[in-house]
């Protein structure tokens, strides 16, 4: 098990981390721009965010990452399915855990708070579905 796991410590991590600093960027001028600046909900301004980096994401990820070939719509939508899976379980965890542990503050804080929350859980599941689902090799 402990080399399943040291396994996916590797170049390809690097690289998603690297991606991910540029997505990161980018998505968290996005979200919080649109929630702070454009008055948008917490769930508006957070799938903004993922729909629009996701396409970046794609790219990215299949190209410099994984340095995967393969030319299907199937792995689009394997790639899809994850971003979707990977969103939903992230924010929908983030929002009540900090509402739980937040509920005194103002709801401002809370969002802002559950949206970076939610991006760090959405970043280790993400990393985890693109290797072994999206992007996986039979090799």
């Amino acid at each position: 098990m402990i080399k399943k796991i040291l396994s996916l410590v590797d170049q390809k991590l690097l690289r998603f981390i690297i991606v991910g600093c540029i997505n990161t960027v980018v998505g968290t001028a996005i979200m919080f721009g649109l929630y702070n600046l454009a008055s948008c909900s917490y769930w508006v301004s957070s799938a903004a965010n993922y729909i629009l980096t996701s396409i970046l994401s794609y790219f990215l990820n299949k190209y410099f990452t994984f340095k995967n070939k393969e030319r299907s719509w199937k792995q689009v939508l394997r790639f899809a399915v994850n971003i979707a899976v990977c969103y939903g379980l992230a924010y929908g965890i983030a929002k009540p855990l900090c509402l739980q542990l937040l509920g005194n503050a103002s709801v401002a804080v809370r969002d802002n708070v559950s949206m970076l929350v939610g991006m760090c859980l959405f970043t280790g599941l993400n990393y985890l579905g693109q290797r072994l689902f999206a992007f996986r090799t039979n090799s």
